[in-house]
């Protein structure tokens, strides 16, 4: 395997290049959206140069169009490792799921149950709820183990009978970072006949996704977190998506996208594919070892190289960020912490500083140019159990453009804001 060149990386998006007070922002903010690299940028607006049309017209601008937008479902396609007719794209992960749970439900009967976790997103939580209050279904909740924030299997498995229909988790959490074992809940909700919806969108820009593998029945993620534009994508297996019932105005030709698409969005999706796939190339190996190639296997070779590359790298990035974060008095991670168990997390730390609000820690580091968020991150069930409503935390995002120089930096404006707990705006008492 190539040597992972994080500087050739970082030459490729242009917003790292961005100053804050003549010196280039430090950007730990990627769990709420990525940069993007150049390549991306020149793809859409390519498109509003070259192909900028509605969809199926029998003219030039058109036929380009939807060359791009098939080919960015097939992009997207195997990035999940799944086949085209099985993507679904629309605005973002959120709106596509409220969009199918609606079909999923109108499948279901009153009384029957559906799983969320105390763990996810909102986005796979309310989309649930709502459909349960409009078709009087039961909502069990999966608890966390607050002390690591991580899901059982023993604590699933009371949960599931032969009235459980669907269990909906996250592939990872976006607040602390946990990896969940999705194979598992697949295989567990399977052999009580339900259905998994799975939210991978905090998995996604860090871990190779096999939508196969894990057998899930829904996979759903969104491009503006992989480097790409504002787009959402749902995996479903196709058995399922053709038994499902569809909301749709009569002569849409995909079942599950309604509307002129964004296809702009969708042009850089490609991009974005295309840039992952670059970066097996340049940087990874093969599965078997072997150099990638796209041979007959489309871009998923160099895509789950990528991924491993990008992996390893920001599994070491992040240990010396914990290991910085350790070592500041006053400063508590919260999640998975043990240096043994850090295969079960992203490089995603969400922290409390003792006598500083995350707000006013998120002010005093962006007024360094230092780019991370504060609050709850729409994971708000999990924030409130762990009782940090409504202040939230402070969350750090580590990706793959990011660099142990950058680290060091942010580790120096903490170590400087927890040394002056009570003296920023809005610190606690």
């Amino acid at each position: 395997m190539t040597s992972f060149d994080v500087a050739t990386i970082r030459a490729r998006f242009p917003g790292l290049a961005t100053l804050h007070g003549g010196r280039p922002m430090a950007f730990f903010d990627g769990p709420g959206g990525t940069q993007v690299p150049e390549t991306v940028i020149d793809a859409v607006a390519r498109y509003y140069r070259e192909s900028n049309a509605n969809h199926r017209g029998s003219f030039e601008t058109s036929r380009r169009s939807d060359e791009i937008v098939d080919a960015a479902h097939e992009a997207l396609a195997e990035l999940l490792g799944v086949d085209t007719n099985e993507i679904t794209l629309g605005p973002n992960m959120t709106t596509l799921t409220f969009h199918i749970s609606r079909s999923i439900a109108a499948t279901f009967e009153p009384g029957d149950e559906l799983i969320v976790t105390g763990l996810d997103h909102q986005a796979n939580i309310d989309p649930w709820l709502a459909v349960a209050r409009d078709r009087n279904l039961e909502v069990r909740v999966w608890e966390p183990r607050l002390e690591d924030c991580t899901l059982h299997l023993d604590d699933l498995e009371p949960l599931l009978n032969d009235r459980t229909r669907l269990v909906a988790v996250g592939w990872a959490s976006n607040a602390v970072g946990t990896i969940n074992p999705v194979a598992e809940v697949s295989r567990m909700a399977h052999a009580v006949g339900a259905w998994t919806y799975v939210d991978a969108v905090h998995a996604a820009p860090h871990l190779s996704i096999d939508a196969r593998a894990v057998d899930a029945d829904f996979v759903a993620c969104s491009v503006y977190k992989f480097f790409g534009p504002h787009v959402g994508a749902v995996y479903g297996k196709a058995d399922i998506l053709e038994r499902l019932p569809t909301y749709k105005v009569r002569p849409a030709t995909h079942r599950f996208e309604t509307g002129t698409g964004n296809f702009e969005g969708y042009a850089g999706s490609l991009a974005a594919v295309d840039y992952l796939a670059w970066v097996g190339e340049r940087f990874g190996g093969s599965p078997d070892g072997t150099e990638a190639g796209r041979g007959g296997a489309g871009r998923r070779p160099e895509l789950v190289a990528a991924m491993t590359a990008i992996r390893a790298y920001e599994l070491d990035l992040y240990r010396h960020l914990a290991r910085g974060l350790e070592a500041i008095p006053g400063i508590r991670i919260h999640g998975i912490t043990d240096p043994a168990s850090f295969e079960r997390r992203t490089p995603t730390a969400a922290i409390t500083i003792s006598g500083v609000t995350p707000q006013a820690a998120a002010a005093a580091l962006g007024a360094d140019g230092i780019a991370v968020w504060d609050g709850d991150f729409y994971a708000t069930s999990l924030i409130e159990r762990l009782g940090l409503a409504p202040d939230g935390v402070l969350r750090i995002g580590l990706t793959h453009y990011n660099t142990t120089d950058e680290v060091d930096r942010l580790l120096a404006g903490l170590e400087r804001v927890a040394s002056r707990q009570g003296t920023y705006a809005g610190a606690a008492g």
